[in-house]
């Protein structure tokens, strides 16, 4: 799923450009071309789908020439994540209709990615042979309130396998502590595996008026009337999340819980967190910078930009060329309304 517009990395991040498209890492590389050469070992480039904003083809297709242009499915409109998965889900059926089927987003962190496919067989081999739907769950280090969690049964029903009894979403800060201690919840990664046939059930009981909209389109898909019917059909569909949709309602759910260095990569702070960091645990992305009693910042500029700041303390600074800003990393659950009063003052120039 590469369809997000990344309005938390602004001003890096932009409506023609978002997170997925960037090198947010360092390595080179964009998190799309990152997601997509994690998912090599598992499975060849021809069976790797991608689903984005119609808007968005063209770079995806920059970002990964390996595919073929049918191989990455648009949207005219974004409708969250539940409409994106079943519209995927019924075209593939046509094409693959016994296919066990993972679906992941295309801008989190993955540091051991050995660990990520060994945990994605092992849900492979589960669906295979069980009518369930299945989540990658992480297991937490911190109470984080940013991410969704999931309570589980500790005894597994298969192999690491355990049963879900409830999701909860972004938690308060005492609740996400008790959930820490409890032992007994996992960090939702957004991750799920299922057979196509399971997921369509699922969306005929739990979301009809996803699954039923879509499905009339049947005779369109893979034929040259699927991007007209798609077209006319999407926008009207309900906005809604796959967890709120099916997840939390169906009662053949499972979690794996799982530990390969995932990071949802949702906020300035969470790549803070994540990436390496210089003696005064500044994350510097840039190849100039003269930092002076100065920390636990984020320093992000063009190559050649020299960037000076002294005195600063958690803070986020961003030099996008047409944009800076020097931001409190406390404080930037703000930056998505700073974007707002950006249009307000120059229109979408900024955006």
């Amino acid at each position: 799923m590469a369809g997000g517009v990344g309005s938390r990395f602004w001003p890096a991040s932009r409506e023609a450009r978002p997170k997925q498209f960037l090198d947010m890492l360092g390595t080179g590389k964009s998190l799309l071309r990152l997601t997509f050469e994690r998912f090599l070992p598992l499975c060849p480039a021809e069976q790797i789908y991608v689903v984005t904003h119609q808007d968005y083809k063209a770079q995806v297709l920059e970002h990964l020439p390996e595919l073929r242009p049918d191989q990455v499915i648009t949207e005219p409109a974004r409708r969250n994540t539940a409409p994106c998965v079943a519209y995927t889900a019924l075209k593939l059926s046509q094409l693959h209709p016994d296919a066990n089927l993972v679906v992941a987003p295309s801008d989190h962190i993955v540091l051991k990615e050995e660990a990520f496919v060994e945990a994605l067989r092992e849900g492979l081999d589960f669906t295979t042979h069980h009518n369930a739907l299945l989540t990658l769950g992480i297991r937490p280090v911190r109470p984080d309130t940013g991410y969704g969690y999931i309570h589980y049964e500790r005894q597994p029903v298969a192999g690491q396998v355990c049963k879900v009894l409830r999701f909860t979403e972004k938690p308060p800060v005492e609740q996400a502590r008790a959930f820490l201690a409890s032992g007994d919840y996992l960090w939702n990664a957004g991750i799920f595996v299922w057979k196509l046939k399971t997921l369509l059930e699922a969306f005929q009981q739990w979301a009809p008026d996803v699954y039923g909209p879509l499905a009339a389109g049947m005779e369109a898909y893979n034929t040259p009337a699927e991007q007209d019917f798609i077209n006319k059909t999407y926008p009207g569909l309900p906005g809604i999340s796959i967890d709120y949709a099916i997840m939390e309602k169906a009662g053949n759910v499972f979690t794996l819980p799982s530990d390969f260095g995932w990071s949802d990569l949702g906020t300035w702070a969470s790549l803070h967190a994540e990436l390496e960091k210089d003696e005064n645990g500044n994350v510097v992305q840039c190849s100039h910078a003269l930092l002076y009693n100065t920390t636990n910042c984020v320093v992000r500029a063009p190559a050649d930009k020299l960037i000076v700041a002294r005195g600063l303390s958690d803070f986020i600074i961003v030099d996008e060329g047409d944009i800076l800003m020097i931001y409190p990393k406390s404080e930037e659950q703000e930056i998505k309304t700073v974007t707002k009063h950006a249009k307000e003052a120059a229109g979408d120039r900024y955006l």
